[in-house]
């Protein structure tokens, strides 16, 4: 039985599963070179074969990343949140902002330090990364926005590949 996905409210923005139509915001990010901290930029097959993964996520595990929008406004703007691939070393927070022009708007800090409060309060997750392309200075500029540091001694999601590893913190004990 697959477990309904839980939305998230912020003060600017909803987040929800992904649905089918999210698939039009998406597939020009994926086609174009914003996707290559996640591997892109892809072709049309793998740009459709990673959307549905990431739907495919949920139904698996039970949570995953969130479409992000704005309240009022079902446009798809990011994609944010626990991502735990089956070769994954930890648990990750990722992110993607579909839009350059959305980038300095504060709405992917916002998403993803509501996916990261979710996945410690929660998920029960003791401990969160994000992999950050080698060179993506505005991802790796989000992680340390968000308090996380490098990892130098984190293991290597990719083969012979290496990316950025960024910590984040615990919250703290009430």
């Amino acid at each position: 039985m697959i477990t309904p996905t839980p939305d998230i409210s912020t003060d600017r923005l909803i987040l929800r599963a992904p649905v089918p139509q999210d698939w039009e915001a998406f597939r020009p990010f994926a086609l174009s070179e914003r996707a290559k901290g996640i591997g892109g930029p892809f072709d049309l097959g793998k740009a459709w074969r990673t959307f549905a993964t990431e739907m495919g996520h949920w139904a698996i595990f039970g949570y995953g990343m969130w479409i992000v929008t704005r309240k009022g406004d079902d446009t798809a703007l990011a994609m944010i949140g626990p991502w735990t691939p089956a070769d994954w070393p930890e648990k990750e927070i990722g992110w993607m902002v579909f839009d350059p022009a959305l980038e300095g708007t504060g709405i992917a800090t916002e998403a993803a330090r509501a996916a990261i409060d979710h996945a410690y309060g929660v998920l029960g997750w003791d401990t969160i990364v994000s992999y950050v392309g080698a060179g993506n200075l505005r991802s790796a500029a989000l992680a340390e926005k968000l308090g996380a540091q490098r990892d130098e001694t984190a293991p290597q999601p990719y083969k012979g590949e290496t990316c950025w590893i960024y910590r984040h913190p615990k919250p703290e004990a009430p």
